[in-house]
């Protein structure tokens, strides 16, 4: 009887979009992961050089994450209030 029931049952078969669906996940993913590395970079571009300019590339990159949804609104802001009080 338990076999009768493991020949009844076939094994679910992955249809094309969800296979879509999956690798473009995994791109959102990738793509994220290297927005949040080239963020990270331009942060310790900055406390090397603790200069206006590296700031500025700082927030503009916080902003765009903000606006892409990669980052909460109050993490970019606390991030970026401690950023410009080691400017100061």
């Amino acid at each position: 009887m338990a076999q009768e029931k493991e020949e009844g049952q076939k094994k679910k078969v992955k249809r094309p979009s969800a296979l879509k669906r999956d690798l473009q996940g995994e791109k959102r993913r990738v793509q994220n992961r290297t927005y949040k590395a080239k963020v990270q970079t331009a942060i310790r571009a900055f406390e090397a050089s603790k200069s206006k300019e590296t700031l500025n590339q700082v927030y503009s990159l916080m902003d765009k994450g903000v606006k892409t949804g990669l980052f909460a609104s109050n993490k970019a802001s606390r991030s970026k209030a401690r950023l410009a009080a080691k400017l100061a």
